[in-house]
């Protein structure tokens, strides 16, 4: 099992550091030398930079400093769920988490009580990963859902804001899955295990300096890359409390409803997934962090109201224990990593 690290909460972080982890979460500088550029925002030096944060990946309060690549545009991605029991679920958290291809696996209040999120090279590797895990478990079905709009996603954390801050409603557009060549995988490869803490990061993708820059900027314009910067771990940042909080809203009106949670600025993630019926009738998802339970309840009870969701039969699936927790990989490390 994955023990959470302990780290300081935002409240006791110095403001140098606070900065780092709020201010770049987006936006990295897209520069020969990134850190110089922090560097000068902050008044500090270039090493200090790269210091103070490989400080903050050692302790935990970030993950890596990198790509957050939009699902389902480079492999197949998909959430699931076992209803394990109680007795057996360290065990069978541990099975899974032995798949690369696992992301995320958390224990939550329900009977559905293990969630996890898998990422594949392809739609067949994934499903063959579920199998295994359905027919090595038996627990019952896997029951995957697959996204199937997007209205808002975003696991960055205003570490500043003493409330949300609406947005703007809009719909997200759909993104076509990309082939990419050997060279660009291994750029992912790479990448997705964070954007290596040295004077020119660059330099140590396997392109050209320039070239690989310009890769980057290509891939957010184009949307692949949904977020470049600083990946902050929420609940070592002191957001302790999380829930996923669904809905069965009906086909016609999910986009809407969608579309209003999104815009509320309360939520850190949004979407609608199929429904596994009989067993789980909702397809309206959204994912609400906060520093305490009674915080997070009290805000989907009042998003629930203010977004017109409350006529809609729901359940909260608060977090019990983190499992795993890690980016996704895409593809495997190439032999001869640089930096």
């Amino acid at each position: 099992m994955n023990a959470a690290r302990t780290s300081p909460p935002s409240a006791v972080l110095s403001e140098i550091d606070l900065k780092l982890l709020n201010d770049y979460q987006r936006g990295f500088p897209l520069q020969p030398r990134p850190f110089a550029t922090l560097a000068e925002q902050l008044g500090i030096t270039e090493q200090e930079a790269i210091e103070r944060l490989r400080h903050l990946r050692e302790s935990g309060a970030i993950s890596r400093v990198g790509a957050v690549i939009r699902p389902n545009v480079i492999g197949a991605s998909a959430l699931a769920t076992l209803a394990v029991p109680p007795e057996r679920l360290e065990d069978v958290a541990k099975f899974i988490n032995a798949f690369p291809e696992i992301n995320h696996n958390y224990e939550r209040e329900h009977r559905f009580n293990l969630w996890f999120v898998a990422t594949a090279v392809s739609a067949e590797r994934l499903r063959a990963v579920f199998d295994e895990i359905e027919e090595v478990c038996e627990c019952g079905p896997v029951l995957v859902l697959p996204m199937m709009e997007e209205y808002h996603i975003d696991l960055g954390f205003d570490l500043l804001a003493s409330a949300a801050v609406t947005r703007d409603a809009v719909s997200m557009p759909r993104y076509d899955a990309v082939s990419l060549s050997e060279q660009e995988q291994q750029i992912i490869a790479v990448l997705q295990e964070g954007l290596p803490m040295v004077e020119r990061p660059y330099s140590c993708l396997g392109l050209p300096e320039q070239e690989a820059i310009a890769l980057l900027t290509r891939w957010i314009d184009a949307g692949i890359v949904k977020r470049f910067g600083v990946i902050v771990r929420h609940h070592e940042l002191g957001y302790t409390a999380n829930a996923m909080t669904v809905w069965n809203v009906p086909d016609d009106k999910v986009t809407e409803a969608g579309q209003r949670l999104a815009a509320s600025g309360g939520v850190t993630l949004c979407y609608r997934r199929t429904r596994h019926l009989p067993q789980w009738p909702y397809n309206l998802f959204c994912m609400i962090h906060g520093k305490d339970r009674e915080d997070v309840q009290a805000r989907i009870d009042t998003l629930a109201t203010t977004c017109g969701l409350d006529a809609y039969p729901r359940a909260v699936l608060f977090s019990c224990r983190r499992f795993k927790q890690r980016g996704a990989h895409y593809t495997a490390l190439p032999k001869n990593r640089h930096g």
